[in-house]
């Protein structure tokens, strides 16, 4: 069922695996946000999986009507979100599903742990499952033979840009 606290939104852009542009409100007086899915992260651009991660949160949300529930901002003002969409093969339904949980169950994304005490217990239930499941069948991502959180990938460039950006 449709939380009611659930703003609707229409998704009208995709950057990544759990990033997206959606427009909120009435046509003439809407506001467009960027979203960034809460509880998971998607691989960067420059990582594999990168590509098939977007493809499969634009086959989820794109141009479709998704339910946000949005308890934060981060620090770039995305508003973080659990993102709920239509069930697949039924995009006109209500938004009920949620796609931060696909993206994990697909092995599109790993669960982001760093922020599990923002989820319900149950929800970080499902979400532990989910990535166990995609680990164990070796589903998308884990299908690489050492897949490399994004989380860690970024701080492994960051130290690298800074040791070749250093002069001495």
């Amino acid at each position: 069922m449709l939380n009611a606290s659930l703003l609707l939104c229409l998704v009208i852009g995709i950057a990544d695996g759990d990033t997206l542009t959606a427009r909120c409100g009435q046509p003439g007086a809407y506001e467009q946000i960027k979203v960034r899915l809460g509880a998971i992260d998607a691989p960067e651009r420059q990582q594999p999986f990168s590509q098939q991660s977007r493809q499969k949160l634009s086959s989820l949300a794109f141009g479709k009507q998704v339910g946000l529930d949005c308890p934060r901002k981060d620090r770039y003002g995305r508003h973080v979100c659990t993102v709920m969409v239509p069930p697949a093969g039924a995009p006109d339904d209500r938004p009920v599903v949620d796609a931060g949980l696909v993206m994990v169950r697909s092995g599109m994304a790993w669960w982001y742990r760093g922020y599990a005490r923002e989820q319900t217990p149950q929800a970080r239930e499902r979400y532990a499952a989910a990535e166990r499941e995609a680990q164990t069948r070796r589903l998308g991502l884990w299908a690489d033979p050492a897949p490399m959180p994004p989380w860690e990938w970024r701080k492994t460039n960051r130290a690298a840009r800074a040791s070749t950006a250093d002069p001495s």
